[in-house]
């Protein structure tokens, strides 16, 4: 396989597109023009081709991470579930006209694990430029649940289901301030113009449970409402 053509990107810094005899196009970093030794006129060697190939491969991957990471934050079990997941199929509209077609399980565990290697390049290269960090995220993590009237375990489910590395939850947790006109603010939303009655507290109680509060908090929580009525 021939170079044809190697020139810069009009539209992307940085990128370099290489022209191959058979017409195709490869998109590939500026550090890869470099590395790989890519010329107008080379003729690649199959391992060349191939190394070429897999360079145009992680750029995309590397274009696609950015742009997922500008839209929001993520950890890094998100972007690499992102990035690795299968391209969407096109629903067959006569599925049983290609019964005979088997896919190839060995290929396909191949291009798996072959996706899977250079996702893991672009998140490793995302962290050394400080776009992806799961400490701070879950820390971003913590702040956003708490700050909308959630409980530690919430927050907690919440950075289990985020695939936030447990050794960053207690440090981020410190993010949570316990604070009570917080959690007095949910008890009187809940109970509106009612009495603090047993069977109204046990609606209240039943409600933070589910927001996530201990019952340590819920239980501080009532008997200032309590209290108030008391006065």
């Amino acid at each position: 396989m021939k170079i044809e053509k190697l020139e810069p990107s009009q539209h992307k810094q940085g990128r370099w597109l290489v022209w191959l005899e058979d017409a195709s196009i490869v998109r590939v970093g500026e550090g890869d023009v470099v590395s790989l030794g890519l010329y107008a006129g080379k003729e690649l060697t199959g391992a060349e081709g191939e190394a070429l190939c897999a360079a145009g491969e992680k750029s995309k991957l590397m274009e696609r991470a950015v742009g997922l990471l500008s839209q929001r934050p993520m950890s890094r079990k998100e972007l690499l579930d992102k990035l690795c997941a299968p391209p969407r199929q096109k629903k067959e509209k006569y599925p049983y006209d290609k019964l005979d077609d088997t896919p190839d399980l060995d290929a396909l565990q191949a291009r798996k694990e072959a996706v899977l290697e250079r996702a893991e390049a672009v998140a490793d290269r995302l962290t050394d430029l400080g776009l992806l960090n799961d400490g701070e995220y879950a820390r971003t993590v913590v702040r956003h649940y708490a700050a909308k009237g959630y409980g530690p375990r919430k927050i907690r489910d919440e950075l289990y289901r985020r695939g936030v590395p447990r050794e960053f939850w207690e440090e981020a947790m410190e993010e949570r301030e316990p604070d009570e006109r917080q959690i007095d603010k949910l008890v009187r939303q809940k109970l509106r113009d009612g009495e603090p009655i047993r069977e109204n507290l046990k609606r209240v109680s039943d409600y933070l449970a589910r927001r996530g509060y201990g019952w340590e908090e819920v239980s501080a929580a009532l008997d200032r409402v309590r209290e108030e009525w008391g006065d």
